[in-house]
């Protein structure tokens, strides 16, 4: 049998999630002709455990896209992920019901509002949502760390279930500043732009692993940043984005085995800062 990626508990919930996930920004904004290699993507994203994809309406089609290739094949049940991404009530409600129809679904995992956008408008919304039961959790996200003052500003008063931020081996901000804290008000921590949008591989391009990071088990360059960042035990899963399938098997083998440890960790930090 395969083994399969690690599994998290959501912490306002008793429900686990596995620890890799799939986003979709620009890897799934594509066209039918590129069906058949992302079908592929899925199909090993599922056999290693994978469950929760991220979307937004600021990806293009990639909501549709999701919304169509889960239900192609014999897939388990995706836990379902996505945004609201505008200004105003009226439009927010629009854009919700519009996320819905694309995934062709009648409840969504978890609806966060992106990039804080109109946010005390829009939270509003997504309680009445989860109230009648058709979004399970609600969360707030950025991508930059110059919102983490705002980000803080928020947990601090509204009781949400999810923060989704920015975080790497070179963006290391939230270790000092939220994630305390999610640990604190029980919100579970996804973890976007996990390679940087590919920065990270261009820097290590064409250099082997030293060995003694080979040592902690790690194979590929993605496996080494990805194990990094679940070395933390606050984050609950984090959302590498690909349309290959050679590059998703490689983020997904990082989520399986044991977790690294923080002395192990900082080795591999000091290691790759000192190439």
């Amino acid at each position: 049998m395969k083994e399969i990626v690690q599994m998290k508990q959501i912490p306002s919930s008793e429900e686990e999630i596995p620890r890799i996930g799939l986003g979709t920004w620009q890897s799934f904004d594509k066209s039918p002709d590129h069906y058949k290699k992302l079908i592929e993507v899925l199909k090993y994203f599922y056999e290693y455990g994978g469950r929760v994809i991220d979307s937004s309406p600021m990806y293009g089609k990639a909501e549709k896209v999701v919304g169509d290739l889960i239900h192609q094949k014999d897939f388990p049940k995706a836990f379902l992920a996505t945004k609201i991404w505008i200004k105003r009530k009226q439009e927010g409600i629009v854009q919700i019901q519009r996320s819905f129809e694309y995934f062709r679904v009648s409840k969504i995992d978890l609806f966060q509002i992106h990039n804080l956008v109109d946010w005390k408008l829009h939270i509003k919304t997504l309680r009445e949502l989860k109230e009648k039961d058709k979004i399970k959790y609600i969360g707030i996200t950025h991508y930059h760390t110059g919102a983490f003052s705002e980000l803080e500003n928020v947990i601090k008063k509204e009781p949400i279930d999810f923060l989704q931020i920015p975080y790497s081996i070179e963006t290391i901000e939230a270790e000092k500043r939220l994630f305390s804290l999610c640990s604190e008000k029980k919100i579970a921590v996804i973890i976007n732009r996990p390679f940087e949008g590919g920065e990270l591989f261009l820097k290590v391009k064409s250099k082997p692993i030293p060995i003694n990071i080979q040592n902690l088990g790690c194979s590929s360059w993605a496996d080494v940043f990805l194990k990094f960042i679940l070395a933390n035990k606050e984050v609950t899963c984090v959302i590498p984005a690909t349309s290959n399938p050679k590059h998703v098997v490689e983020n997904m083998k990082a989520g399986i085995g044991r977790t690294l440890t923080q002395i192990e960790k900082s080795e591999i930090f000091k290691t790759v800062y000192d190439m």
